[in-house]
């Protein structure tokens, strides 16, 4: 059941930014536009609060649950920053407007390092998350799969830093 949550809060995000997207350049409505854009904080809430009432229900915590709050962390760092990608997309759509040009050399390593930050955020709000439901609703067999969540977090935390050492050490190239 929480699988299906959380495919319909990615399916309900991306209705709500291109919805409001929509609004903004299709409808011209651009103050609606903010408010269906608005929503997507709102799916967070959302998941949240199924994965805590399957939990409060008694439900035994599964790696969904952890899932959950790692994609309520990835949302929380990254929304803002999805949507402006979603927005710069449709913006050159509808009226011409260019795309930002793709980074490359240091700019990109700079980029890279932002990201390190982000899923740092990202990584500490589902910690926050996992710790939260581990302190609601206590320790042990019923929520061992929420514990087994938090070094896939440092992993995710991880793979981003070396994604980053990476191209401080080997800098993206421009397309030739």
């Amino acid at each position: 059941m929480l699988i299906t949550a959380i495919v319909a809060c990615e399916i309900g995000f991306w209705v709500a930014v291109l919805g409001g997207l929509t609004l903004r350049y299709v409808g011209g409505r651009r103050r609606a536009g903010a408010v269906v854009l608005a929503l997507a904080p709102v799916i967070d809430a959302a998941l949240l609060a199924v994965t805590a009432l399957d939990l409060a229900r008694g439900g035994r915590a599964e790696w969904a649950h952890g899932l959950a709050a790692l994609y309520i962390g990835v949302s929380i760092a990254y929304g803002r920053r999805m949507v402006a990608w979603a927005d710069a997309r449709f913006a050159h759509w509808r009226s011409g407007r260019a795309l930002p040009p793709r980074p490359t050399g240091w700019t990109y390593t700079r980029a890279c390092w932002a990201d390190v930050l982000r899923t740092g955020l990202a990584v500490l709000v589902a910690g926050a998350v996992v710790g939260g439901f581990l302190l609601v609703f206590g320790t042990g067999a019923r929520t061992d799969a929420l514990v087994a969540w938090l070094p896939v977090l440092g992993v995710v935390l991880g793979v981003e830093l070396l994604w980053a050492l990476g191209h401080t050490v080997w800098p993206r190239r421009g397309r030739s």
